[in-house]
């Protein structure tokens, strides 16, 4: 791994852990085992840094979530890969908790990828889910970009209630929900995993 790697990666472990602000530069050099004119050599600064490393993790989490929602299946079986895909359900999103960061948020270069993110992913759930109806999987009523925009909002909402009782007990319940709803509106048997 080269240096400017190393500085990524140890940005990317740092925001998911502490947020932009709790990310020092001190922090970031330490984690990554480099002196401090490494990261000036390679980065603008902190900023420059960060936005780096949250595009990377932009990147890694939609080909995660691409590699679940692009399995074998229909609509609802490919939308239930992603949903019960293995998380670290106590950590949090790492990109999603971005958005609880005022810094990233307060920047509109640090919240772009946030956002693009974000809405990629409802928008790929969304075709899918389009897909399914256009194919006859879903009843006539399912509509595809609230339906997608429920079952994001239920993955990072899973995550806030996961973190706030120390438990992916909440996590969980609130996938099989949504799960139970998405399989309702089916044409055909589907059980809910």
């Amino acid at each position: 791994m080269t240096t400017s790697e190393r500085l990524v990666e140890s940005t990317r472990e740092l925001l998911w852990e502490r947020g932009f602000t709790g990310t020092s530069p001190k922090a970031i050099l330490q984690r990554a085992g480099v002196g401090q004119g490494s990261m000036y050599h390679h980065f603008a600064g902190k900023s420059d840094l960060a936005l780096a490393a949250i595009r990377r993790t932009a990147e890694v989490m939609r080909a995660t979530a691409d590699t679940a929602l692009s399995g074998e299946g229909g609509a609802c079986d490919r939308v239930r890969a992603y949903l019960l895909r293995e998380r670290d359900v106590l950590r949090g999103c790492p990109v999603g908790r971005l958005t609880m960061d005022p810094d990233v948020i307060a920047d509109p270069a640090l919240r772009q990828p946030v956002f693009e993110t974000l809405d990629w992913l409802r928008g790929r759930i969304a075709a899918i889910l389009r897909e399914g109806c256009e194919r006859g999987e879903f009843d006539a009523e399912l509509d595809p970009e609230e339906t997608a925009a429920a079952v994001v909002a239920t993955v990072q909402g899973g995550y806030v209630l996961a973190r706030a009782a120390e438990s992916p007990a909440p996590f969980d319940t609130a996938v099989r929900g949504v799960l139970s709803l998405l399989t309702a509106r089916t044409t055909g048997p589907g059980p809910v995993a």
